[in-house]
């Protein structure tokens, strides 16, 4: 079949089903956190923590609930990195190392999964399955959670309540993430995925070596670190490896898997909010960015320059046979939108300005359509600002879902925003200018300058997937790369629950003439403009020093 054909079928076929579940799954998640009852498992569930799931919480209390329970996340899953050798199913691994220990924990918790190990080489089972993989569950639902409150700020009026944490936390578990990832790794386990307890299998070769391939609870784990928009893999090679990911059917599952609850987050808005058409215009700007990233991405990966691409019919460096650029491309522009470290390919080879798209991706706040919850919430502050920059052209006081957006609001929608580009580009000057950064570079020039910018980039948006050129497993980069997990995760929290908090004490201010429509094209075209601008205008002189020099210089 054509290449071009065969993209053009897979991009529609992915379209497709994500149209058709974003309706019921939309609609299932807006009816789970507005319900009134409480099932049987959940009240055992906060009968044990000591939680009222029925308590109203304002905006600090929220805050506080989240932070505490990510807090202890860390501290548990650090206790358990570095205890591995004390455990049972530990297979005879080592303990983690300190570093490596505090940056593995923050990323699981901070839903990153940023890896500077080799997980099938380091993690026992227990490891893997009830460290993990339950943060890959919680941290998700952590996300949504946060998305769910700023909703209910736009959607209340003279009250500063947000909901319950804890009912929304065990709600986004137990209702929306663990039945999907239970069905996932099902189907998983009939396409070929591993799921097993068992120990390393020694294999021949087809040279007549020997090599230790172990098992383990994979499937289950792809289901949820594709489902959470997590994406830390069970093997080293992540989705590229054929126990996590068999053949081109569960590639497309999994991409199905990373964009399902992102991208159907925007009806739960418009439920809750009750007007479905303001959450059309959301999804319609993910959308199109999403679309415009990927035939970006599979364009210039078909049209490498070269000798060698042009025989093969595009850049195969890197990349899997059983894919090829076109479900190579869409995976990596899906994993890179959308706030998970899911890689099926490795993005350090590919093409200087595919690369750049990639990085483009992350930094526009993986908001097209972003992570589990967080994709959501920031597409809305974005649109918060939008709103804002269209009030003043007209000369009128900005307005959006029937609240004023005051200075104050526009001043925590900033903040919120501005957090993200000061820890790239921070922690990436400073690993430039020291030693302890140049050291872990393995390429120099345009290329190595675009290794460290991903890595700060995947981090402080919490994404997780890197450009693999980088050694990074030492102390400085598992040291500032795990801070900027941690502040890129909390601190944008902070600033979206205060705002969520803020919106909701208001009156609410009645349409009139000159009231921006919200719902229509028009505003859906200027929020992807304004995403992609304020995005371009912050990063531009550092992606031309690194991507965009590469691929200009080819």
């Amino acid at each position: 079949m054509n290449h071009t054909l065969a993209d053009v079928l897979q991009i529609s076929a992915l379209i497709v089903a994500l149209a058709l579940v974003h309706r019921p799954l939309g609609d299932y998640m807006a009816a789970v956190y507005s319900s009134r009852t409480h099932l049987r498992a959940e009240r055992w569930v906060y009968r044990a923590i000591g939680a009222d799931p029925d308590a109203e919480m304002r905006w600090p209390s929220y805050l506080r609930a989240v932070l505490a329970f990510s807090a202890v996340g860390v501290l548990f899953l650090y206790a358990l990195l570095r205890l591995q050798d004390r455990l049972p199913l530990s297979l005879g691994f080592d303990p983690i190392p300190p570093d490596q220990a505090f940056n593995t924990a923050v990323s699981f918790v901070s839903n990153t999964n940023w890896q500077s190990y080799a997980g099938e080489s380091a993690m026992g089972h227990l490891v893997q399955a009830g460290g993990l993989a339950v943060q890959n569950f919680v941290s998700a639902a952590v996300g949504l959670a946060v998305a769910i409150a700023l909703i209910r700020g736009f959607a209340r009026f003279r009250t500063g309540e947000l909901g319950n944490f804890w009912s929304d936390l065990v709600r986004g578990t137990v209702r929306i993430l663990l039945p999907i990832a239970a069905l996932a790794a099902v189907v998983l386990v009939a396409l070929g995925a591993v799921q097993s307890f068992a120990g390393p299998q020694e294999v021949q070769t087809l040279t007549g070596a020997a090599q230790q391939i172990p098992g383990g609870p994979v499937a289950s784990q792809e289901a949820i670190k594709n489902l959470g928009t997590n994406g830390g893999g069970f093997y080293n090679a992540n989705s590229s490896h054929p126990f996590e990911n068999p053949n081109g059917i569960s590639n497309l599952l999994e991409i199905f898997l990373l964009l399902a609850i992102p991208f159907s987050m925007p009806r739960t808005f418009g439920r809750l909010v009750g007007n479905v058409k303001q959450g059309y215009a959301v999804v319609a700007a993910m959308g199109v960015i999403w679309l415009a990233g990927v035939i970006a991405v599979t364009v210039v990966e078909r049209q490498a320059p070269g000798t060698a691409s042009q025989l093969a019919g595009g850049s195969m460096e890197g990349k899997e046979q059983r894919f090829g650029e076109g479900a190579s491309s869409l995976f990596a522009v899906s994993t890179t939108m959308t706030s998970t470290g899911s890689v099926n390919s490795f993005h350090d080879s590919y093409q200087g300005l595919s690369g750049g798209v990639l990085i483009f991706g992350m930094v526009l706040g993986e908001v097209a359509p972003g992570g589990v919850g967080s994709g959501l919430y920031g597409m809305l502050i974005m649109a918060v600002i939008v709103v804002f920059i269209s009030g003043l052209m007209v000369g009128r006081t900005p307005e959006y879902l029937g609240k004023k957006l005051r200075p104050r609001e526009i001043k925590l929608a900033a903040c919120a925003i501005l957090i993200t580009p000061a820890l790239v580009l921070t922690g990436t000057a400073v690993a430039m200018a020291l030693p302890d950064g140049e050291e872990a570079m393995t390429n120099v020039g345009p290329h190595g300058f675009s290794e460290v910018l991903y890595a700060y980039a995947s981090a402080a948006n919490n994404n997780g997937s890197a450009f693999a050129g980088l050694g990074a497993d030492t102390g400085f980069f598992n040291t500032t790369l795990g801070f900027a997990m941690l502040l890129g995760r909390f601190l944008p929290m902070v600033f979206v629950l205060a705002l969520a908090g803020s919106l909701a004490q208001q009156q609410p201010v009645p349409v009139t003439a000159g009231t921006l429509r919200t719902h229509r094209p028009l505003f859906a075209g200027m929020l992807v403009a304004g995403t992609v601008v304020v995005a371009g205008l912050t990063f531009f002189p550092a992606l031309s020093l690194g991507p965009l020099a590469e691929g200009l210089a080819v």
